[in-house]
Parts: C-alpha cells; structure tokens; sequence
C-alpha cells in the first residue's frame, strides 16, 4: 500500500465518488484509510462524552477500502496509477504511471 496519512485522494467508487480530500489515518493491516470528509456518519452520542459533553449527534469520518481511493499526480492534478522505480544508487521513488512525475521518495540511497 503506498498512500500513507497526509496524501491528497481522490474517492473512485461509492457514494462519495469524485470526492477529494486528505488522509487523515492507515490501517494496513486491515487495508482501509480515513479520509477527510469521506464516508461521513451521524453517531448518537450520551450526554458526558468526551468529545461532546452535552451530548447529541457527531459526525465523523468511517475508514473505506484502499482500492476504492486513487492517488493524485502533482503534475496533473488528476488521479494516477503508481508505480515504484528503483535508481542506480538503491534509492526508491513512488512516481505516476500516466505522467512519470516523482510523489515522494520512497527509501534513500544505501
């Protein structure tokens, strides 16, 4: 899995398709991430919550699946597939398939 907590993504199926936003935590072990403003749901909540001492209705974000996220290429803007390239010194770049552009460095040189 290379969307790690930070990146910009964008939703490609579900009721959320064509939504953007930031990733906001990873499970990998369980293959879903949290994303900003993505998968929203009221949950009912008792008065002396923590989060909301009153009590009422909260709105949070639930994880969905990785494969239903796409990454954005930085160059176009657009989602991208991606793929990692392995340079002469042993030094890997996540780059996009559609433009070749670099998204971040993966593992320095050894």
């Amino acid at each position: 899995m290379h969307i790690r907590k930070g990146d910009t993504v964008v939703v490609v199926t579900g009721d959320d398709k064509g939504t953007r936003g930031t990733v906001l935590s990873v499970n990998r072990k369980s293959g879903k991430l949290v994303v900003e403003g993505v998968n929203r749901v009221l949950k009912h909540v008792k008065r002396g919550h923590p989060k909301s001492p009153q009590g009422g209705r909260l709105q949070t974000e639930l994880p969905i699946d990785v494969s239903n996220v796409a990454l954005i290429d930085p160059s176009t803007d657009k989602p991208t597939r991606v793929s990692v390239r392995v340079n002469a010194d042993g030094s890997k770049d996540l780059i996009a398939r559609k433009s070749g552009t670099l998204i971040r460095q993966l593992a320095p040189a050894k």
